[in-house]
């Protein structure tokens, strides 16, 4: 049980930080920052509050799938086997393949947040709202099949505060990340942070792949042995490695943007 809790919660902060790279999430740090707020006569700080209780509010939201399935994992008395375990070695290996763009495609939410409202509501309404909207996961773009085995994973834990404080702790991270414009107080910080910011994109997408690896070797371990885990491993790193040779036969071609003078 406490290692399903402990999984649960690195995929939940994984998945949290990972989407701050969304649409959304980069939308709310060009929009909510103080440099933004001054123009529209408002205080930054208190508008962060609110995106933050926000951010909560939603994580609970997304609880209440949460909550339902650690109900059914409890009453059907497999919370106490290896099943929860095996279950989210299984989930975590195929959502990372997922990231990976490697057999089924993700499951996508490609809706973004009202920027309408910024000029239309006060501050509060647009903080909580926003927030709400980023911190329950599911309403918005979704950058990571992560965000999927959050759910999933806290769900087997069978225990209902257990899964609701899981998916609250990710609403509380994808909130907090309001934070990092706090410094974003005239034009030429705004462009230097989303420039660092954009180049960061590429390595936290691995590196929440490596995550999502990672705890599905770890359940791997604790139910099948050494050996389990290690299967689990090496198939990881094929998969990798795999997809790296094909992105590499097959690169993206850029787009120059071309714009009228």
């Amino acid at each position: 049980m406490a290692l399903l809790i402990g999984l649960a919660a690195v995929v939940a902060a994984a998945a949290a930080v990972r989407s701050t790279w969304s649409p959304c999430g980069i939308s709310m740090l060009s929009t909510i920052t103080p440099m933004a707020e001054r123009s529209r006569g408002r205080r930054w700080w208190l508008t962060a509050a609110w995106f933050v209780l926000g951010a909560v509010l939603g994580g609970a939201t997304l609880g209440l799938i949460a909550v339902l399935g650690a109900v059914v994992v409890d009453v059907t008395g497999t919370g106490d086997s290896a099943v929860p375990l095996a279950v989210a070695a299984v989930v975590t290996f195929v959502t990372a393949s997922m990231d990976l763009g490697i057999g089924t495609a993700m499951p996508h939410h490609r809706r973004q947040v009202d920027e309408v409202w910024l000029d239309q509501y006060r501050s509060w309404v647009y903080g909580l709202g926003f927030g709400w909207q980023i911190g329950s996961g599911l309403t918005t773009y979704i950058m990571t099949a992560a965000v999927y085995a959050t759910v999933v994973l806290a769900a087997l834990t069978a225990s209902v505060p257990v899964a609701m404080g899981i998916a609250v702790f990710f609403g509380l991270i994808r909130g907090l990340a309001i934070g990092l414009g706090a410094r974003l107080t005239n034009p030429d910080r705004l462009r230097r942070f989303h420039h660092r910011f954009d180049e960061l994109g590429p390595s936290v997408r691995a590196a929440v792949i490596s995550v999502q690896l990672v705890v599905a070797t770890t359940a791997g371990a604790a139910v099948w042995g050494p050996v389990g885990g290690g299967c689990i491993a090496v198939a990881g790193i094929v998969a990798v490695l795999w997809r790296r040779r094909m992105v590499q036969r097959n690169p993206v071609p850029q787009v120059a943007l071309v714009v009228d003078t």
